[in-house]
């Protein structure tokens, strides 16, 4: 197990800032969302930008940053720095070119955008004000895809802080001034905060880049090792980085398909435009944003895990492949099962709490798409073992799958004035379960992991319906309580956190009662593994 050590600890700092950059991101929502800024019309506005820029985004960096990551772990287990180095180099002229053009493409195209594909004249300021964003944020990764090719996750992570930090200042101080000109603008506002925090972001790794560039080039310099020429390297870079964009587009295709099909489909409904935008704010912009939220901790697994996979195939170590690919998958499980539960028993509570109680309509969408928790975890993890593993191709005809059953879905359910907002919600769970289920069962055929239905299922089932039944007793005891000294709405805040901490305690214990989690794979947690092993050990909540 002290093999795994430095991809979970990788996982784990990304995590950390993973989870401290997606509350800030939360509550720059919350609070765009409130009616006396945005609110749901100006909220949805506002998201109609990043479906397109999310899209053009993929385009610009073409997976070149997994390739990066890919090939320079690969390079460092054989010991040539040299080539490591080179591959860098070279992504990164190819990147600042693409993200220039694809930023000039996005600024001269925004008026199309707004008046045909999206039928909102007033989305054009938010698209406009985003553009810029593409650039920087694409030279970023190449420098995160260098760092994290050597496996040192430390300098994404407090680029992502900082990014997001800026990106939060930013974006109020221009909603709030801009408000009085009107609500597009104010929604173009938040959109540039985009632009302050990806440049704020980029001059962090710039500033990591030049005081660790002398030891590297030191590396490289004695460990100067003969290897491929600039054709062969972008010729490498490109063979994994095509399907790998295509596989991200293929993604996107999920926002694109409610960004051009909701709207529209809810008007078929009978709901008038504004009406339908509204909708379409509280499910893109509420309950996805809810949603996404538990999947920080395996995103960083996954950014951690390309490399880690890259470095045991070239040392042709297949035990190694098996090894970790079982332990991300498990963590995948242990992570993504509490979360939508959670979710789908607070789904009324967890919208009133983070918006406002008349946002409490993005409820149901929530509820339905609370259990994509999981789906969407795991085809995210056994995505970049497959990418580590130089098979990125094979997610992408998965997804292909699953975004044309959700496009059908999507495409009749949201019509339905019964399932309206909630029928493109179920399209997606629906959607991201057929990929995912697909990508396991090739995950099996390239790296003889074998699904283990008592580990990842009987025994987390069994943890998980004792935290529900826990966080369900401890909402309603709560809230009653709180009640007596608070408002209705912080008595509610009060009684979620409560209740989340509560189910958080329960579940780690019958995680350990029901044998879900042993000695070393609790030591791998960083920092506090050894003392938990001692801790429950004491007490003997622990299997050898």
């Amino acid at each position: 197990m002290s093999s795994h050590n430095t991809f979970v600890r990788g996982a784990a700092i990304l995590a950390a800032a993973g989870v401290v950059v997606r509350l800030m991101g939360a509550a720059l929502r919350i609070i765009l969302a409130s009616p006396g800024l945005l609110g749901d019309q100006g909220i949805g506005l506002y998201q109609m930008a990043y479906p397109v820029f999310s899209t053009l985004l993929t385009i610009s960096t073409a997976g070149i940053p997994v390739a990066i990551s890919k090939l320079i772990a690969e390079n460092l287990a054989l010991s040539n720095y040299r080539q490591a180095f080179r591959v860098f180099r070279i992504a990164l002229i190819i990147l600042t070119l693409t993200g220039l053009v694809i930023t000039l493409a996005m600024l001269g195209g925004a008026g199309y955008i707004a008046e045909v594909i999206i039928r909102q004249p007033l989305a054009y300021n938010s698209l406009a004000a985003i553009a810029p964003a593409i650039f920087f944020v694409t030279m970023m990764s190449v420098f995160r895809g260098y760092f994290q090719g050597r496996q040192r996750m430390l300098p994404t992570a407090i680029s992502q802080l900082v990014e997001q930090l800026g990106r939060v200042i930013a974006s109020l101080y221009l909603v709030i001034t801009l408000l009085p000109r009107g609500l597009e603008f104010a929604a173009a506002g938040a959109s540039f905060g985009a632009v302050a925090g990806s440049v704020l972001g980029l001059a962090v790794l710039l500033i990591i880049y030049f005081w660790d560039r002398p030891r590297f080039k030191g590396q490289v310099s004695r460990r100067a090792l003969p290897g491929a020429g600039f054709s062969k390297i972008v010729s490498q870079i490109l063979r994994l980085a095509v399907p790998i964009t295509l596989g991200s587009l293929i993604m996107q295709l999920f926002t694109l398909i409610d960004l051009g099909l909701v709207t529209r489909r809810l008007q078929v409904a009978g709901f008038t435009v504004d009406r339908a935008t509204a909708l379409y704010g509280q499910l893109t912009g509420m309950a996805s944003s809810v949603i996404y939220f538990p999947n920080v901790v395996v995103i960083a697994l996954g950014v951690s895990l390309v490399p880690a996979i890259s470095e045991a195939l070239a040392r042709k170590n297949r035990e190694l492949i098996t090894g970790r690919t079982d332990l991300a998958i498990k963590i995948t499980v242990l992570f993504s099962l509490p979360a939508a539960v959670g979710l789908y028993i607070l789904a009324a509570p967890i919208t009133v709490f983070l918006f406002t109680s008349e946002a409490v309509e993005a409820a149901a969408p929530l509820a339905a798409l609370s259990w994509s928790v999981i789906a969407l975890s795991l085809y995210i993890t056994s995505t970049n073992i497959m990418q580590g593993l130089g098979r990125p191709t094979i997610p992408v005809l998965n997804m292909v799958y699953g975004g044309a059953v959700k496009a059908i879905l999507c495409w009749f359910l949201t019509a339905n004035p019964v399932w309206n907002v909630v029928g493109a919600a179920v399209a997606s769970l629906i959607g991201l379960a057929v990929a995912a289920i697909a990508n396991l069962y090739y995950l099996t055929r390239l790296t003889g992991w074998k699904f283990n239905t008592m580990k990842l299922v009987i025994r987390p089932g069994i943890a998980v319906v004792v935290m529900a039944a826990a966080v369900h007793v401890a909402y309603r005891g709560f809230f009653p309580l709180a009640g007596y000294w608070l408002a209705p709405g912080p008595a509610n805040g009060v009684a979620v956190i409560g209740s989340i901490a509560v189910g958080l305690a329960i579940y780690g214990l019958a995680l350990l009662l029901s044998g879900s989690i042993n000695r070393e794979e609790l030591n791998l947690v960083p920092i506090l593994g050894g003392f938990l092993v001692k801790l429950t050990g004491r007490y003997n909540l622990l299997r050898k």
